[in-house]
This record gives structure tokens, C-alpha cells and sequence, in this order.
């Protein structure tokens, strides 16, 4: 079954009148930037600069959006989890959390984070003083060779990746506590793309003309490629400088936190938000916190390909990763048909509706997938799936957002970070969007804050359609 989007005629006229309807709500809020809604603040915050995970906010706006809440504990929910901070932060604060995250990256830091609570300073350095300080490809053996997959291959220098193989296999023979052995692992995992060709570039990962791989024409230059042994000593360093220790002070809050609160559990769920936030009981949560997958073509799966082949995932295992993932790729399929039996088999078909009813009813979002689909007709696209991305985006944020709802209590507030996109000139105001779903859902719009700069179009859409900013936002909604 697939939702009918009625035809509208090319304008922006319903666009219109959804931004007039919410234009109170719109606020610059000065105490938000860029790099406090991003992964920018976190740089040089202990274990969030052990590795460069761009999709996530910044610990300091986790803890005021917490402390605004005015409460001492609760129980928070971040669907979209990615490595954690929503979790690790309200845990250090006293309050109980839940995370669903898909993609096995987040997780496995957020294991490698635990591995450091148990470990010492004095601990890790002395396992870090029986380590051999170079040469590490002389350990060199094929069961630890790093197991490429299609888009990998080619990845490392030669001698690069002789040395990752030789580092895991002596790590994994030669260290017995398995605490240690993860967090030296997890170094390895760190420095993957800073010793390869590659470089993590939004859509896809971006080869070094130095690669010579095929189907590379470019001639991007990334600059030094550091050797693997010069690279994992300053990993190691990086991570025995943030360890706690009774002899020197942790230079981080979530290492050291306040003595007087009793940390919160975490209750991590790695499966899809899709199928999870069903589980949940009705008026069980007190805030959600997070921010979704932009609709944007980020390929998570792609940018992340080096770590999930260094964890073991093969092609086929990629693929159906990337197919599970909220649809934000021009390659992912409907889910549908998924979603309707799924909530039949839980006895919930008039929810089902409900939801395709929202989705249906929304005639900002028919006027954008009206023009999406003549833009496409005309080949004015650089993509044809395109449209139906932007419509699969939706239709599965529009039960993400009935989920909110049912799991929230009375007086909680959901808080979503979230990027507004821009197809074929054609804006398509994702706050706007969500917000009529939130309220459709019995949610109250309460703010939707912007950053004073917005993000710009790509220089594509700037030489087809001139320069123009898209609002950057905070939604912030609340159940009566």
C-alpha cells in the first residue's frame, strides 16, 4: 500500500501559508550556533575527541536543554542516539535514558567509552609501556587482515594496512584484559580515515588521486596521509590524557562527574527507531532530545564504510543496513508495506492510519512532492529518485513523530535538531513539515528556534538558482 499524494498546481502558495500559520513560533535564539547544535563543540571534550563522529550536538546543549527542563531526574529518549551524547550526558546529570541507534558505529563508541570507566590511568599506561612503539606490520597476519568491501578496497597505503592487520593481531594475542583490548582497539577503529586515502565528504567518501583507484578521476589531495604507527601512538596518547586516575584530574565532566548524583542507566536499543518506539509504553517518557538524519542524501553507510568493514560488516550486510536506515538516500526503498504489518500484527491498524492520514493531509509537503515530480518529468533532477526519497523521508518521520507523542508524558517536551533542504531550487521547510505533524499528534508547537546563520545551498543550486540561506533549527514541542 502506498499513500496517495494528491497534484497540486507549481507554486509555493500552501509553503506559504504553513510558514504564516507558524511564524510566531519562529525564533532566532542567540544562545544557539553552529557549533554547539553540531559535532564542533565536543573537540575537546574527553573521549568526544577520541573520534570525529560529525552526526550528533554538542554536550554543552544537551546539558542546558536538561537543566531548562527544571528537573533532577527523569527519563530521557533519543531515537536517532548516534554515539550517545543525549544518554551520556543525562546520565552524568542523574537521569535514566533510552537510545535506539541503527548504525553500529555510535554503539561501539559508546563501548569503547564504558571500556574507559573501568580502566585507570596508571592501567592503561602500563599496558601502553609493553606495547612495541613502531613496527607494527612485522606482526603482519592474514586472519586479522582488514576484511575490505566493495567500496573499501584500495582504502591504505600498502604498508598501512599491513600494519592495522599486525596492531590487531597482537593486541588481540598478546592483551588479556578485555577492557584494554577494546579501547586499543577502538584506537585503531579511530585513525582509519586519518592514515587512508579517503576523507568523510557528506554524501560519500571522497579518494585521494594518490589511491589510484578506479573510477577516481579527481584530483583532490588530502594532504598527509600519516603512517599507522605515527598516528596510533598519538591516539593512545590522546586517550591516556583524558583516563581518569586518583594521581591527575579527568579534564572532563563525564569523567569526573558530580559526586552527589546518583548516574542514570542507559538503556541502549540497536535496532531501528521504526520497529523500537512501538515497544515503548504510552506517557512513559519525560523529554526526547535528538536529531533525526537530515533529508539531505547523506549516505551513512558510505561515509562510514572504512568502520563498518573494520567491525566486521560485509557488502550484502551494508546494503541491508542501508535499506533498514530512515530514508534519506536516494537508494533506499518504501517502507510501507513493513509498517502496515507490523502494526497489524500488534493490533494497531486504526494507528497505522491515523498516520497515513497526517501524511496524506499535509498539503505543504503534496505541493513539494508535486513539484519534485515535474521537476523530475522535465530531467531538471540530478537524481530521479530524489522524489522519492523526500516522500519515503517523510512518510516514516510522520510515525516517528506519532511514536513521540503516544510515548510522551503529560507536561514533556520534545527537542529535535534538524536541517531544512533544498531540491531542484524548490525549499522544502522540514521544520514546518514536522511541526504540523507534531501537532496532528496532540503535540504543541512551542518554539522553533533558528541559528543566526542558516545553511547555504551547494554551489550547483547557487549557479542554478542563486544564493540563498535554509533555516537551521531547534523544534521544540510539548504535550499539553
Amino acid at each position: 500500500m502506498e499513500p496517495a499524494i494528491a497534484l497540486t498546481d507549481c507554486n509555493s502558495f500552501e509553503r506559504d501559508a504553513l510558514l504564516d500559520r507558524f511564524l510566531p513560533k519562529i525564533k532566532h535564539n542567540p544562545q544557539l550556533d553552529r557549533s554547539l547544535v553540531s559535532f564542533q563543540a565536543n573537540r575537546k571534550v574527553p573521549f568526544y575527541s577520541w573520534f570525529k563522529y560529525k552526526e550528533g550536538f554538542s554536550t554543552s546543549l544537551v546539558e542546558s536543554l536538561i537543566r531548562r527542563s527544571g528537573k533532577e531526574s527523569g527519563l530521557l529518549l533519543d531515537p536517532f542516539a548516534g554515539a550517545g551524547t543525549a544518554l551520556l550526558v543525562s546520565q552524568s546529570l542523574g537521569w535514566d535514558s533510552i537510545g535506539i541507534e541503527l548504525l553500529p558505529i555510535g554503539p561501539y563508541v559508546m563501548e569503547a567509552r564504558a571500556a574507559a570507566h573501568r580502566l585507570k590511568a596508571k592501567t592503561f599506561r602500563d599496558s601502553l609501556n609493553k606495547l612495541p612503539a613502531t613496527g607494527w606490520a612485522k606482526f603482519y597476519d592474514p586472519e586479522f587482515a582488514f576484511a575490505h568491501i566493495e567500496i573499501t578496497k584500495g582504502a591504505f597505503p600498502q604498508q598501512t594496512e599491513r600494519a592495522i592487520a599486525g596492531y590487531r593481531s597482537f593486541i588481540n594475542r598478546s592483551v588479556r584484559n578485555q577492557w584494554m583490548r577494546l579501547l586499543l582497539d577502538f584506537a585503531c577503529f579511530s585513525i582509519l580515515e586519518t592514515v587512508s586515502y579517503t576523507r568523510k565528504d557528506g554524501q560519500y567518501l571522497r579518494w585521494d588521486y594518490r589511491s589510484r583507484k578506479e573510477r577516481v578521476t579527481s584530483k583532490f589531495d588530502k594532504g598527509r596521509i600519516v603512517d599507522f604507527d605515527t598516528a596510533i601512538v598519538s591516539k593512545l596518547e590522546n586517550i591516556y590524557a583524558d583516563l581518569p586516575s586518583s594521581e591527575k584530574q579527568s579534564s572532563g565532566e563525564l569523567f569526573a562527574p558530580n559526586k552527589t548524583v546518583v548516574p542514570g542507566t542507559i538503556d541502549l536499543r540497536v535496532r531501528s527507531c521504526l520497529s523500537e518506539l512501538r515497544k515503548l509504553e504510552t506517557y512513559s517518557v519525560d523529554t526526547v532530545l535528538t536529531s533525526p538524519p537530515y533529508c539531505n542524501r547523506y549516505d551513512y553507510t558510505r561515509t562510514y564504510a572504512l568502520e563498518l568493514a573494520y567491525l566486521g560488516f560485509d557488502t550484502d550486510a551494508v546494503k541491508n543496513l542501508r535499506q533498514q536506515m530512515l530514508s534519506c538516500t536516494v537508494e533506499n526503498r518504501s517502507k510501507i508495506n513493513d509498517l502496515e504489518k507490523s502494526y497489524s500484527d500488534l493490533a494497531r491498524r486504526k494507528d497505522f492510519a491515523q498516520v497515513v492520514r497526517a501524511f496524506e493531509g499535509q498539503s505543504a509537503l503534496t505541493e513539494v512532492l508535486d513539484i519534485l515530480d515535474r521537476l523530475n518529468s522535465n530531467d531538471e533532477l540530478n537524481n530521479a529518485n530524489i522524489p522519492r526519497m523526500v516522500r519515503n523521508y517523510f512518510l516514516e518521520m510522520c510515525f516517528v513523530v506519532f511514536e513521540l507523542s503516544r510515548v510522551m508524558k503529560k507536561g514533556g517536551e520534545v527537542v529535535m535538531v534538524n536541517d531544512n533542504v533544498r531540491y531542484g531550487g524548490e525549499e522544502i521547510p522540514v521544520d514546518l513539515i514536522l511541526s504540523d505533524f507534531a501537532e496532528r499528534f496532540g503535540l504543541r508547537v512551542r518554539h522553533i528556534w533558528t541559528l543566526a546563520r542558516g545553511k547555504g545551498n551547494s554551489s550547483q543550486q547557487m549557479g542554478l538558482h542563486g544564493r540563498s540561506e535554509l533555516r537551521k533549527c531547534v523544534y521544540v514541542w510539548e504535550k499539553p
